[in-house]
């Protein structure tokens, strides 16, 4: 009997799909799920008379797979992952390769890439992204783990996954162990970002300057024209479901208005956000995204606070209806990019940390197509770091800063705007900190924190050069001097700078 060249194990729609996708280019592939009646219901559906064979075992499913097996596991993340694997060792042979195209927490892929290393098996975290239409047209891909396991898997991979519009696949070797499901979570923690801007957008267009969701729709469709540095898969599908109606009695209404203002998560932004703080490295308006989300979930004491706590809201002065909406444009564009500079600037720390050796350029050249966040800048944000692989910031790349330069007041009024028609708009905020933040030489609130932690807990503090210079004096060894005042110390006498 022929064998199948892949297994894939997990038959919700993402795995039918997937394995509809893999199919179509050409790969026999065996499926198996823990409950049979999906088995068969698939089998007996879009899977007939295809190269697609159901197993009902484990047994089976191993037995029909050629060698070295290629098993591509989606299951929920966490234990279930880590139960499947236990099942699965005794049937595998040394070289056989388990592909984890969930989304797995990083630290779990790094501890399962060593354990089933170290017993002559092969595992490659796999980032997916696209939804259920990408795994069956074409999602981006995010593999991590050992070099000879991704040659294993790499002509299907890039058989499988999104093209470019120059024909590139959506698809590289991201790195060892947890390298790929690192970048996918970064990838969410960008997606929440845009998905929150985006949102606060259309919030403010709607109560600063009294536009319907049909209006504010049109608007956004605008914006993803082909030459609008705004076009993306978010920006289309806002626009696109806005436009949806729904009816109620003899009126029709924007679906938007009437669904429900809580939205859920699954832990990816989360878990960005965590890594952030465990790196140091401040993604604000990312962070503001997963808080928001969590506030939206309080519904139930919104819906009581909301009775209690003041409203507020200024009287706007007329302006340009146009004029307004144009600076919401390019806030938003601008907002958007302080996002992205604040995840690019989290990979390259985690790069360090975790000797992950990212090529930032492969990385965003693989979401321009296929994944939830491909827009038409990350054109040019892969020229950026293919031109400089080391750039400081992606907001300094010369392709950007004018950008910044330009926006940056636009960025401040839209957020006025906001504020005075009572929008809370935390990621705007946060994108518009983080640009003031990155490019303060001296961050007078850190001077108060670092000498208040000095008095009450003698922590020390360091000195700048002078008044006028803020760069730091340095010990014999180059390093940050350190200092500590004498608080305490009656009649202390007035410190020496030096």
């Amino acid at each position: 009997m022929q064998k199948s060249k892949v297994g894939l194990v997990g038959l919700g729609v993402m795995g039918q799909n997937l394995t509809l996708n893999m199919e179509n280019k050409g790969y026999s592939v065996s499926v198996y799920n823990r409950t049979p009646s999906k088995i068969e219901e698939f089998a007996q559906g879009n899977a007939k008379n295809k190269k697609i064979k159901p197993t009902y075992s484990l047994e089976e499913f191993m037995a029909s797979l050629e060698r070295p097996r290629r098993i591509i596991l989606l299951v929920k993340a966490g234990q279930p992952v880590d139960d499947f694997i236990e099942k699965i060792i005794p049937l595998m042979d040394k070289g056989d390769l388990i592909i984890d195209g969930g989304n797995s927490f990083f630290k779990d892929t790094i501890r399962r890439n060593k354990y089933l290393e170290d017993k002559g098996f092969l595992y490659i975290g796999t980032g997916i992204s696209g939804g259920e239409e990408g795994a069956l047209k074409g999602p981006a891909i995010m593999p991590g783990g050992q070099e000879e396991a991704y040659k294993l898997v790499q002509d299907l991979f890039e058989k499988i996954s999104a093209k470019t519009q120059d024909n590139k696949p959506c698809v590289s070797y991201i790195g060892p162990h947890g390298a790929g499901h690192y970048v996918k979570m970064i990838h969410n923690g960008i997606e929440y970002g845009d998905m929150q801007l985006i949102g606060e957008c259309v919030w403010t267009l709607k109560k600063a300057l009294g536009l319907s969701s049909e209006e504010i729709a049109e608007i956004i469709q605008e914006w993803n024209s082909q030459d609008d540095v705004l076009s993306s898969y978010l920006i289309e599908i806002t626009a696109d479901s806005m436009k949806e109606k729904v009816k109620d009695k003899n009126h029709s209404h924007s679906l938007v208005d009437v669904v429900a203002d809580i939205t859920r998560m699954k832990g990816t932004g989360t878990w960005t956000v965590q890594s952030a703080l465990e790196l140091l490295v401040p993604i604000p308006t990312i962070t503001a995204a997963v808080f928001s989300r969590e506030m939206s979930q309080d519904k139930d004491l919104r819906l009581q606070l909301s009775k209690k706590l003041p409203s507020y809201q200024e009287q706007n002065e007329k302006s340009n209806k146009e004029i307004l909406i144009k600076i919401a444009h390019d806030a938003l564009y601008l907002a958007k990019l302080s996002s992205y500079a604040q995840g690019m600037a989290l990979l390259q720390a985690a790069s360090k940390e975790y000797q992950f050796n990212l090529n930032l350029k492969n990385i965003v050249e693989g979401w321009r197509a296929g994944c939830i966040i491909r827009a038409q800048f990350l054109d040019e944000i892969t020229k950026v770091y293919q031109d400089n692989p080391d750039l400081l910031s992606l907001l300094v790349a010369p392709r950007f800063l004018n950008v910044v330069k330009n926006n940056l007041s636009k960025l401040a009024s839209f957020i006025d705007l906001a504020h005075k028609a009572g929008v809370p708009i935390p990621a705007m905020d946060g994108s518009f900190d983080y640009i003031l933040q990155l490019g303060s030489p001296t961050m007078v609130s850190a001077q108060v924190a670092a000498i208040q932690r000095d008095y009450f807990g003698a922590h020390g503090y360091f000195k700048l050069k002078s008044l006028n210079n803020p760069e730091m004096i340095l010990n014999k060894d180059k390093q940050w001097k350190e200092f500590h005042t004498q608080w305490m110390l009656p009649g202390r006498p007035e410190e020496e700078w030096s």
